[in-house]
């Protein structure tokens, strides 16, 4: 029995840390730090992408022709409000210039609301607005798109 006081008790090892964590679980975090971060920017993208468009088709109307330029812009308006507010597609007449103004900075003036309201039933060589009135339409539209895309 001379033998018992070499005996000892049994170490237990020290627990397992967390920290520091290992080159794979820094991958991962980076990875998924990298994922938000490209979802955030094409998300950005994806809605600029839109307003871009709609600018340049705001810019490729002419207004040589006031009563086309006056549809164009009319048309481009309700695809832009169908993108965005849903329940805009069956507006027609005062109800479409009042859903208008009340997106807007700046409210479309009486004489533009007319033409812009008419606009598709008029002839194409009625002389009744200038292309003055139609500039004015496409700085509306221009400030509508600014607040709304």
């Amino acid at each position: 029995m001379n033998n018992l006081p070499e005996f000892r008790d049994i170490q237990l090892p020290d627990g397992v840390s967390f920290f520091p964590i290992a080159y794979g679980w820094w991958v991962l975090l980076a990875f998924l730090l990298f994922l938000c971060i490209g979802i955030k920017v094409f998300i950005a993208f994806w809605k600029s992408r839109k307003k871009y468009y709609s600018l340049k088709k705001l810019e490729s109307i002419s207004t040589d022709n006031p009563v086309l330029a006056a549809m164009d812009i009319s048309e481009l308006l309700r695809r832009i409000s169908l993108v965005k507010y849903r329940k805009s597609c069956a507006l027609t007449g005062h109800e479409w210039i009042d859903f208008l103004n009340q997106h807007s900075s700046v409210p479309l003036s009486k004489r533009n609301a007319e033409f812009l309201s008419f606009a598709p039933f008029m002839s194409s060589s009625d002389t009744t607005y200038t292309p003055h009135d139609a500039e004015e339409l496409k700085a509306f539209c221009k400030n509508w798109i600014g607040g709304n895309l």
